[in-house]
């Protein structure tokens, strides 16, 4: 079955930095996009940045632009997210996603999420 698995959040000081690690398995990671969302309390979920598959063509929310950088690994179906310079509006916890055809219907799978809290 579908399984995303998040590590990598915890407690960081404004202006540091975490790398949140996204494990993909149960489907051909390497022939979807993968996405990375948030949602803060008492907020909506919202999309944070996107990779395409094999071209890994990039695409942030304005509000992590220069700041959040998405990648991945095909070979070891990972997905990462570094943050830097995070601010105390980045607290929220980030989910895992990615939009899945299995048999021919198409599927949002998500992991459990990781918390990340930014506060001095």
């Amino acid at each position: 079955q579908v399984q995303l698995v998040e590590s990598g959040g915890g407690l960081v000081q404004p202006g540091g930095s975490l790398r949140l690690s996204c494990a993909a398995s149960g489907f051909t990671f390497s022939r979807y996009a993968m996405n990375w969302y948030r949602q803060a309390p008492g907020k909506q979920r919202e999309l944070v940045a996107t990779i395409t598959s094999a071209t890994k063509i990039t695409n942030y929310a304005d509000s992590v632009k220069g700041r959040f950088t998405i990648s991945r690994d095909n070979a070891k179906n990972t997905v990462l997210l570094q943050m830097n310079s995070l601010k105390p509006e980045d607290t929220a916890v980030y989910y895992c996603n990615a939009r899945i055809s299995l048999s021919g219907d198409w599927a949002d799978y998500w992991g459990q999420g990781t918390q990340v809290t930014v506060s001095s």
